[in-house]
């Protein structure tokens, strides 16, 4: 179940793209066999296309990479965390509805 719209991170790359990157960035951290993480998929595809621009929107697959979510304490999924300046701001566990994720974005705008 990979978001389609949505940056696709490794352990190799999250670095560049998320701890440097001069804008915001809203990290999905799913499974495929998760169902909540199904769920809040199209979401997470939803704030990509909104947010273009002004807020990177990138998942992470949590049994492909173990380094990066054990490196934040990934304990249960769909975890999202929005990272600015390189350093994480908010999070959430859960599937949250959009409106929740919409309001953790402005925040950091």
């Amino acid at each position: 179940m990979e978001n389609e719209s949505a940056l696709k991170l490794t352990d190799e790359d999250f670095e560049e793209k998320v701890i440097k990157s001069d804008i915001p960035v809203l990290v999905d951290f799913w499974a495929s066999w998760c169902g909540p993480c199904k769920m809040i998929s199209p979401i997470i595809d939803e704030l990509a296309k909104e947010y273009a621009g002004t807020v990177k929107v990138a998942s992470m697959n949590v049994d492909e990479n173990m380094e990066t979510p054990n490196n934040y304490n990934i304990r249960s999924i769909p975890t999202l965390i929005l990272f600015k300046d390189g350093v994480e701001q908010d999070r959430m566990v859960g599937a949250v509805p959009k409106y929740s994720l919409e309001e953790m974005i402005k925040k950091a705008l």
